[in-house]
């Protein structure tokens, strides 16, 4: 589903190069729930961020479900992310002037959903995550677990082929978090691919492969053992 080949991300400012990612060889399987682990400015977010297509690159190949990201302009790009990609942040990235329904819904009017579906969905999806009682509720009014949860459910009513969480329970505490991660965990089992940036090896356990990163490069992968 995704192959990254010596893929480069430089950044540059006032003559100084860094390169953010450097020369990654990295795969990942439809299916698969892979957590990427490393210190802060190692790289993690901006890997992310290319994976999803809302960052470039500067060298290197990136096939996305068959696609030669390379060669796609940016309106292929959007279209490409809007069908294919959900995202969950840490800072949940709701938008305070909307309800519950209304920010779960978006993601789906964006796409031209007609609006009996895009009820429909947001209802089923209301329930999958327990707030469907909360659904005329605006994000003030909610815990962060619960604000989260929203996230979630946003990232999924597209019903994506990949799920892509830069630090979901960061900020959270160890009950809610594990809700999440518990949540998350679901989806895989259902199919949904899952890549998460995570600074947490309580959630990383969570997942089929540890990467780590160092200094925008991957030293290390191993499998994690499930009981």
């Amino acid at each position: 589903m995704i192959h990254l080949h010596h893929l480069t991300k430089i950044y540059r400012s006032n003559s100084i190069e860094t390169k953010a990612v450097d020369e990654v060889n990295f795969k990942v399987s439809k299916g698969e729930f892979v957590s990427i682990m490393g210190p802060s400015g190692c790289g993690k977010t901006t890997l992310l961020n290319i994976i999803g297509l809302l960052d470039s690159f500067d060298s290197g190949l990136f096939i996305l479900d068959e696609f030669d990201v390379k060669k796609l302009n940016e309106k292929k790009k959007v279209k490409l992310r809007k069908s294919n990609i959900g995202f969950i942040f840490q800072n949940f990235n709701l938008l305070e002037d909307l309800t519950v329904f209304e920010n779960i819904e978006l993601p789906l009017v964006y796409q031209g959903v007609k609006s009996v579906e895009r009820k429909n969905r947001v209802n089923e999806i209301l329930t999958q995550i327990g707030l469907g009682h909360r659904s005329k509720h605006y994000p003030f009014e909610l815990s962060g677990g619960q604000q989260q949860r929203v996230a979630v459910g946003r990232a999924i009513v597209t019903k994506p082929k990949l799920i892509l969480a830069d630090e979901p329970t960061g900020n959270l505490d160890s009950q809610h978090g594990n809700e999440i991660m518990e949540m998350l965990s679901k989806l895989n089992e259902e199919g949904s691919t899952i890549i998460m940036v995570t600074h947490s090896m309580n959630d990383a356990a969570y997942t089929n492969r540890i990467v780590k990163l160092l200094d925008g490069q991957i030293v290390s992968e191993k499998k994690v053992a499930h009981a």
